[in-house]
């Protein structure tokens, strides 16, 4: 009932084979000069050797293919054999990334060193490095032809000294990882080979090359002041084309009209949905502020104040947040009845291009093309709590970190280049990257 059996499902059980030269080969490799009596002698093998790396061509390109198919098994046979490893030698290998390249040392060595014990490993990996750098001067020509042998098994059974990871950063993980082990465990495997196998194993990203969808976009203006593309959170797509804005579903591929600002002789400069998707926010270059019901398509209210292009939206569940090139942030709630302006806030001295709400919806950022990056209060007054001036460029590019608090991230225009992170607990700049290029727009994953 105690007794561990291991899995060993999909794993190959090969029987493992040397590749051996004939004498006439290991004499033919010896030379690097032939006489010109054996030319003829010489060339079968040429050709025998041409034709055998013709067949290792092919068959490399066929192995292409099934590289992927066979990634997982892989990882099941190492995953098998470091917990072998730690049950039968006595090792201490408790993550396959960490120890990979020990793992294939001791492969290495025990198969070309069946007698050998773990004492022998240390000189062995320090003399690797030194027969790697010569080998190219004595390695032999294309062999004309091999002979599969199978390896000495004079000695099935050896015994041999337990490979021990000696490391004096971990020394007191390790002696940890022990003491917390109880000899009443039920367990059969060491804590080493527990910790292995409980650790998630992290699946393969795919990312795909080619796009999944190609939408026509004609009109769509070329300026980087300007928010024309936004997701809803009900997988619509909200995109300002010239004088209208379409949505595009991904589940059904279908494409609406929402509106259309032609009669009003005015053009769409920035989008932004609702929190819910039900309400999408449009900015016009005349200042207003239009609010869409998207099942509807119909125009709930129009918002005024700005006097000049709203370039920035932000929802705060029913709060809008608006950007403008007049330099001012203006925060209104949609469901007072005569949608006046409940809060202005003045801090940017040119246009602000950038919106974003912490996760808490307590904190507003705002960049703008001052090179500036503010930060809000929604429960202060009218004055920014923190200003961030290390940008040499126009700030849009900003997001809140969801997985630490007071995390932020902005990105600068052209002549800046960087993205800057910003611990707004303490208002310290932590760390800044060069990207080699604008910064249009930041997403933090999820």
């Amino acid at each position: 009932g105690d007794r561990y059996i291991p899995y060993r499902n999909s794993l190959k059980w090969d029987i493992q084979f040397n590749m051996q030269e004939n004498n006439e080969n290991r004499r033919c490799g010896a030379t690097t000069t032939r006489p010109s009596s054996d030319a003829a002698n010489y060339a079968p093998a040429a050709q025998n050797t041409t034709a055998a790396q013709n067949t290792n061509l092919n068959s490399n390109i066929t192995n292409q293919g099934n590289s992927t198919h066979t990634a997982d098994s892989n990882k099941d046979i190492a995953m098998y054999r470091a917990v072998l490893r730690n049950e039968l030698l006595g090792t201490s290998i408790d993550g396959l990334a960490h120890h990979h390249s020990t793992l294939t040392m001791m492969d290495t060595f025990y198969s070309t060193n069946p007698a050998s014990n773990s004492q022998n490993i240390s000189s062995h990996v320090n003399q690797q490095n030194h027969s790697q750098t010569i080998s190219t001067s004595f390695q032999s020509p294309a062999r004309p032809s091999s002979v599969l042998q199978p390896r000495d098994m004079s000695s099935v059974f050896q015994y041999k000294t337990p490979f021990k990871v000696i490391d004096e950063n971990t020394s007191a993980i390790h002696s940890s990882l022990y003491s917390h082990h109880s000899p009443y465990s039920l367990s059969p495997l060491s804590p080493y080979s527990q910790k292995l196998l409980r650790s998630p194993r992290k699946p393969i990203r795919k990312i795909s090359k080619v796009p999944f969808k190609v939408l026509d976009a004609p009109e769509l203006q070329d300026d980087f002041y300007l928010n024309l593309v936004d997701w809803s959170s009900t997988n619509v797509l909200g995109v300002g084309l010239g004088t209208s804005v379409y949505l595009w579903s991904a589940c059904t591929s279908q494409v609406t009209k929402l509106c259309d600002l032609a009669n009003r002789e005015d053009s769409v400069s920035s989008v932004s949905w609702s929190e819910k998707g039900n309400y999408i926010a449009v900015g016009t270059f005349k200042g207003d502020v239009q609010i869409w019901d998207a099942a509807a398509s119909k125009l709930v209210s129009t918002l005024s104040g700005h006097t000049a292009r709203v370039g920035a939206l932000a929802w705060n569940h029913d709060l809008l947040c608006s950007g403008s090139r007049d330099r001012n942030v203006f925060l209104r709630d949609i469901r007072t009845p005569t949608y006046e302006t409940q809060r202005k806030l003045a801090g940017h001295k040119q246009e602000v291009c950038g919106l974003k709400w912490s996760p808490d919806h307590m904190l507003l950022a705002s960049g703008g093309n001052d090179n500036k990056l503010l930060v809000w209060n929604v429960n202060g007054g009218n004055a920014p709590i923190q200003t961030y001036n290390d940008h040499i460029a126009a700030v849009k590019a900003i997001a809140w970190s969801p997985h630490q608090h007071g995390l932020l991230a902005s990105g600068g225009g052209t002549a800046d280049r960087c993205i800057r992170f910003w611990n707004t607990l303490t208002g310290q700049n932590l760390q800044s990257v060069d990207t080699g290029s604008q910064v249009c727009n930041l997403a933090w994953s999820k």
